[in-house]
């Protein structure tokens, strides 16, 4: 039986497997293709909807016949969540997957890091790779239920019965000081240099699908004339629109106020939490993520008309990849201050993840081919180790290719499987984009050794974002 640690995969044997959380938890699983979003209400497997072709929930184990899932399904995302919605996960035992072949052998165990605040893991996933099916341990959280979870994989939980939603409050504008602003000021982060459960349940609704392209939240959701704002500019820009999230905002206005009580800008607050510590604490989980950190504008116009004045801030706030947006603004009274953080994020799906780290892998071969080397290989088990460590660096706070528990590349590559007599390691923390990210490290002498070095014939990538940096990347060579 395998230990999976996050990011950690094996092959499936041929036929049904079973997948068990026991405890006092929830299990559901979603069904969908590589781009990670469900086809239609039948993609959600829970206690409410228990079956589906290919997959059948009974209690606490989800039984999956990969062969027997609907056309067009490469992916079986199992997810947790506490028995009564209203308890965080935190506050339980902490969940371990169990998964067997058929006749009860078993094939893996998982128990993820324990979650604090979220309500929801997304454990793992049974995933189509080629002709073979294989199971790869997640162990990411979310913080606001399956409602949350349904909305990032393509799906909305409505209660007819419940009426209309409630208009979402809006927070006080802060009234500006009687003297006119200064100044404004601009916070620019420097990239971090690269380096190496029996309690009656309520009925949840079967999940309608929505488009995954709305007309926008509706304009109670806007206070500010943000999105509007935004939007014109995105549009001029030729970049599509961005949709207000209210976790986007929720963390925006909890860094603003952080800032206004330091009275001073910084990716870091007083209190030692990160504007991208305070996103992923909300339950969003990102793909890639930017911000604005300002002071002076009274207005989210005059933030805007500022932001398009910085060639770097207006490729942000123009920035395609992004597909949500949210503002907070908060007032310091001592000085007449006015504080600001805006947010951009692209939600992560396991699809679009494995895109980005193919674009580095290209990037990577374009830089060989300058040279005249090959390309590298794309290797599963490198990526696996790749993931890994990029995944724990941000679970246990560290950045450094020695783990905590002293593991280094090799030993990481080693217990992913790899078998590679020499092995590298290029890791780096901060950036936004693979191009960003390759740039850095071929500007390093030493990461550039890496990438260009004759004996490599293969390579793996790993990204995780949620630390205190943002985004932690590593690339995994061997030969």
């Amino acid at each position: 039986m395998s230990e999976l640690v996050p990011g950690g995969n094996m092959p499936l044997p041929g036929g049904a497997v079973t997948v068990r959380v026991p405890g006092p938890f929830d299990v559901s699983a979603l069904i969908t293709d590589d781009g990670g979003k469900v086809r239609g209400d039948a993609d959600f497997v829970f206690y409410n909807q228990p079956s589906a072709p290919g997959a059948r929930l009974d209690g606490d184990t989800l039984t999956v016949d990969p062969p027997r899932l609907r056309p067009g399904a490469t992916r079986v995302t199992v997810v947790v969540s506490a028995a009564d919605p209203a308890t965080p996960l935190g506050r339980l035992p902490s969940p371990a997957l169990q998964v067997s072949a058929a006749g009860g052998r078993s094939l893996a165990r998982f128990a993820p890091p324990r979650p604090q605040h979220e309500t929801v893991l997304l454990l793992a996933e049974i995933y189509r790779r080629g002709d073979v099916w294989k199971l790869r341990a997640l162990g990411q959280g979310y913080a606001d239920g399956l409602a949350g979870l349904a909305r990032d994989f393509g799906v909305d939980v409505i209660d007819d019965a419940a009426g209309p939603a409630p208009t979402p409050p809006a927070h006080a504008p802060v009234s500006p000081p009687p003297h006119g602003p200064g100044s404004p000021r601009t916070h620019t982060p420097a990239s971090p240099a690269p380096a190496l459960a029996p309690t009656a349940r309520p009925v949840v609704p079967t999940p309608t699908l929505v488009d995954l392209h709305p007309a926008g939240p509706p304009p109670a959701a806007d206070p500010d004339g943000f999105l509007t704002l935004v939007n014109s500019v995105r549009a001029r820009a030729g970049a599509p629109p961005v949709f207000l999230d209210p976790r986007l905002a929720s963390a925006a206005r909890a860094h603003a106020s952080a800032m206004a009580a330091a009275g001073r800008l910084g990716v870091e607050g007083a209190d030692g939490v990160s504007v991208y510590q305070r996103l992923t604490a909300t339950g969003y989980a990102y793909l890639t993520v930017g911000e604005h950190l300002v002071s002076g504008p009274r207005t989210p116009a005059d933030l805007v008309e500022y932001c398009l004045g910085d060639e770097k801030a207006s490729r942000t706030l123009c920035d395609p990849a992004f597909t949500h947006a949210g503002l907070g603004y908060v007032g310091d009274g001592r000085h007449g201050d006015m504080y600001w953080t805006a947010l951009w994020a692209r939600p992560f799906t396991p699809g679009d993840l494995a895109r980005t780290a193919a674009e580095v892998v290209d990037l990577t071969n374009r830089e060989r081919a300058r040279t005249g080397l090959p390309g590298l290989t794309t290797d599963a088990l490198l990526t696996t180790a790749a993931q890994a460590h990029s995944a724990d660096m941000v679970a246990r706070a560290f950045y450094s290719h020695t783990s905590p528990d002293g593991s280094r590349p090799w030993d990481r590559a080693a217990a992913a499987g790899a078998r590679r007599r020499s092995v590298g390691e290029n890791i780096a923390c901060g950036q936004r984009s693979p191009a960003e990210v390759v740039e850095g490290w071929m500007n390093s002498p030493g990461h550039r050794a890496n990438i260009l070095k004759s004996d490599f014939t293969h390579i793996g990538i790993g990204l995780a974002g949620g630390g205190a940096a943002g985004t932690y990347w590593t690339q995994l060579f061997g030969a």
